[in-house]
């Protein structure tokens, strides 16, 4: 099966299935610090991909945000988030997503990014552009931090290490959002939505997507202080290209 043909289609299937449980008990839990939400949901919906992506790609290794890894033997790997944004999730804000991405010895290949309250999904395959719904999407064009509009995201409990970031953007950008779902703001860049992301403390399956996608439609990913991105090491930043040098020295001027 083709690998972006298998991460729609299954990304389609997990978003439904998170509508339709919109609404049941949720099962609500904290995985460790306060903020970090879980529900039967993310498991739900976890449990349906892995098992769509092993039935399919028998061979290849599945990393899961509530499943962990699951080995396989072959080069391949998909990186899940069953639900990320599982906060806007519980208080039914619609900004929440089903994330995909196939990787082939360490290359990010294809990526479906989900929002199915919204009724939209991203889907890029290297080399081969990025859309939404089927329309191809690219970054925006803004040329300066002073006239963007950018996001970042944070877990409350971790505001010390990131509210002087947060402030330092407030000072110079049009706006600065904080929606929740890092994939769906990586989505957003994509689409020219938003000029610039930056997140520290993300997870593989948060970035793995988003990132592919924002190449894809013609933007740049890396490291908040510009290094390569590493999808393991949590800093990211993503933007249209024409800001990333403002924004990493705006960033580093808060460190």
């Amino acid at each position: 099966m083709d690998p972006l043909v298998c991460a729609i289609d299954t990304a389609r299937e997990a978003g439904a299935l998170l509508l339709e449980r919109v609404g049941l008990p949720l099962d609500l839990r904290e995985k460790g610090s306060r903020g970090d939400l879980v529900t039967a949901s993310d498991r739900a919906s976890e449990a349906l991909i892995v098992a769509r992506l092993r039935a399919a790609f028998p061979a290849a290794t599945i990393l899961g945000e509530e499943g962990g890894a699951r080995d396989g033997t072959s080069d391949e790997r998909w990186i899940v988030d069953p639900l990320d944004g599982t906060t806007n999730y519980a208080h039914a804000y619609p900004l929440y997503c089903v994330s995909i991405a196939y990787e082939r010895a360490g290359e990010l290949r294809a990526a479906a990014i989900y929002a199915p309250a919204l009724g939209e999904l991203y889907a890029a395959e290297s080399g081969a552009g990025a859309t939404c719904n089927g329309a191809r999407v690219a970054v925006s064009r803004t040329p300066s931090v002073g006239d963007a509009l950018v996001c970042t995201g944070f877990n409350p409990a971790r505001y010390e290490r990131n509210g002087a970031h947060f402030a330092q953007l407030s000072g110079i950008a049009q706006g600065v959002r904080r929606d929740g779902s890092a994939a769906l703001d990586l989505a957003f860049v994509a689409a020219g939505r938003f000029d610039a992301f930056w997140e520290f403390d993300l997870k593989a399956w948060d970035v793995a997507a988003g990132a592919l996608l924002v190449r894809e439609a013609g933007g740049t990913v890396s490291a908040i202080d510009g290094a390569a991105l590493d999808i393991a090491n949590g800093s990211t930043l993503a933007s249209n290209g024409r800001i990333h040098a403002e924004m990493i020295t705006a960033l580093r001027l808060a460190s």
